[in-house]
This record gives C-alpha cells, structure tokens and sequence, in this order.
C-alpha cells in the first residue's frame, strides 16, 4: 500500500496560496481516482483508493505545515506503509515556478515541513514529489512570500502544473519511480505537454 501526502495548512485563508500546492495536488489525484478525502483521523484529512490493483491512502495533514509529520507519523504507523511507499508532494521555492523534481531521499533545503515528517519518522528515505514555486524577486521574506497567492500568468499555468504532478505520483504508484521520472520530470511547464 502508498501513502500519498499533500503538504500544506488547512483553512480557507491559505487555500490559494503557494505554500499549499501540495495540497491541491493530492486534491486532484483524489479527483481523478475518486477518492473521498472526508475521514478526520490521525490529525489528518484522507481517504482510500485505488490505481488498478494497487492499493492507496491519500491524505492532507491538518496540523498547519511546520507540524505535518506528527500526521504522517500516525498515517503510516496505523496503515503499516513501508517508508519506501510514502510519497510526499511539496512546495519548494529552490525551483522556478513549473519545474517538477522527483526523487527519493535527500535533504530538505529548510522546508520546515518536510524537516518535520523527517523528524517524526526518523528518516529521509521516501519520494518526493518537488513542486517549483520560484523565489521572491523583490525583498519580500521567504516565510511571507510561501502563504501569498500565485500571480496572475502562473495562475493561468497553474492547472496544468497541478495535473502533471498527480499524474505523476500516479505513475510511481503504477510503475516505479525511475520510470515516472523519464516521463514527468520538467524544468518548468513548457515542458509538460505530452506528444501526441
């Protein structure tokens, strides 16, 4: 079984923002596999699903993001998910808005949510799923700039960015990691156009 976490802080006041791209894509990954992320447990929101065969619980910690991991701690300890099945999707301000990076293991760049969920299980060894939100280009602080609503021309990319990670996460789940990294790993969204 996968466990699929979103990162981001519960609340209507941070819905839209950066920080919580996170969580709109395990929303869309819910939508398109129907999963119903209504259960309240385990300090988290989540629900049950499948990909073909493949069993999975997507979930959004409600913890607000610097506290994420105390969910996912209590996620995979009652689902008994192998850390080797966790994939995380996160916002990550060291990438330019559009990129798409996936990778297992690593550091977490001062993300003080992943630092929580690396905290909380005692290691670094699950996937990640590296959403680029850019950096700010003016002196606005970085803590200040992850809870500001996307600009105006990224909101326009934004649904695709959003589409192209849970498909994604889906593709690990289906194939391995290898594989959904030749096939949706970007530089930035020009690059997500699949050929026809």
């Amino acid at each position: 079984m996968h466990l699929i976490i979103g990162l981001g802080n519960p609340g209507n006041r941070y819905k839209s923002t950066r920080h919580n791209i996170g969580f709109m894509a395990l929303e869309r990954l819910a939508t398109r596999l129907e999963v119903d992320l209504r259960q309240k447990s385990f300090q988290a929101l989540w629900g049950k699903g499948k990909i073909e065969n493949k069993k999975l619980i997507l979930a959004q910690p409600q913890t607000y993001m610097n506290l994420s991991g105390a969910a996912v701690r209590q996620l995979q300890s009652f689902f008994k998910t192998d850390i080797s099945n966790l994939i995380v999707i996160h916002d990550d301000i060291d990438l330019p808005f559009g990129a798409i990076r996936l990778k297992r293991g690593g550091g977490n760049a001062g993300h003080k949510g992943l630092s929580s969920v690396e905290s909380e299980l005692g290691s670094s060894d699950f996937i990640r799923v590296r959403l680029g939100i850019g950096k700010p280009v003016d002196k606005t602080p970085v803590e200040r700039y992850v809870l500001e609503p996307f600009e105006e021309d990224e909101e326009g990319i934004l649904p695709d960015v959003i589409n192209w990670a849970s498909e994604a996460c889906a593709e690990i789940v289906l194939a391995d990691l290898k594989t959904a990294i030749s096939k949706y790993q970007t530089k930035n969204i020009t690059f997500h156009k699949k050929e026809d």
